[in-house]
């Protein structure tokens, strides 16, 4: 699921309109034209406090795989932040014109232009990472495409690999702030497969996928960034 944003020199808001199922787009609210880019003011708010946590979990990472680019706003912010490691974008196909403008305008030479990825499909990146990082898309895409994501993740990430999840998050089937309960209820009227996750169950696709939570770090306006690293656990205990 994704956003379709307004062509430019539209004098229409902005609407929500549905795509097709599988990879999302960075958003927590609507999308609209920046200087023939997409844009997301949601990505522009937090970027700055989700970038102090990836260069501490990412210091020592050479490879991170970005997943469900969205617009491409957090990747060349972060990017730049990251120095020190290649960063890989990726998104559906009808996402890649609007990243790709954003990598014109602000190039970084650690920032590579995005790959195909629908989660839902069988093809997958054939390289591996050691960072993953995936931000708005778990209470955006369908559930079975949240798990199928975290399978991919379970693949693609190597041996003390990180990955991190930014978005919302529910414990204990509660949503305490009063603005994501009404963010969650307007995602739910929108479309029927969307909406907060909970904690418990994400954390169970990350267990099942080889992957063990080392922090869960409380963000602004009630979001989460939670971090596991790959183990070689055994995943049948």
């Amino acid at each position: 699921m994704g956003l379709a944003y307004a062509t430019k020199g539209s004098k229409k808001p902005t609407q929500w309109l549905p795509l097709e199922r599988g990879m999302s787009v960075c958003l927590t609210q609507e999308i609209t034209p920046l200087m023939d880019k997409p844009f997301s003011q949601a990505c522009a708010n937090n970027q700055g406090v989700i970038s102090d946590i990836l260069q501490r979990v990412f210091a020592d990472k050479l490879k991170a795989l970005e997943i469900g680019s969205g617009t491409g706003q957090h990747g060349v912010f972060f990017a730049p932040q990251l120095p020190h490691l290649s960063w890989q974008m990726s998104d559906k196909v009808q996402n890649h014109a609007g990243i790709n403008q954003w990598i014109n305008d602000e190039p970084a030479t650690n920032l590579l232009a995005p790959l195909p990825l629908d989660v839902l499909s069988d093809v997958w990146p054939s390289d591996h990472y050691d960072a993953i990082y995936t931000a708005n898309t778990a209470h955006i895409m369908p559930w079975n495409a949240v798990s199928a994501m975290f399978a991919g993740i379970g693949e693609l990430l190597l041996l003390g690999g990180v990955f991190c999840l930014y978005g919302p998050m529910k414990y204990l089937g509660v949503l305490d702030a009063p603005s994501n309960i009404a963010f969650d209820s307007r995602l739910r009227q929108q479309f029927a497969h969307q909406g907060i996750r909970e904690f418990h169950d994400i954390n169970q696709l990350a267990l099942d996928a080889g992957l063990v939570l080392r922090e869960d770090n409380p963000m602004p306006a009630n979001n989460r960034l939670i971090v596991w690293q790959k183990t070689d656990m055994d995943r049948s205990l």
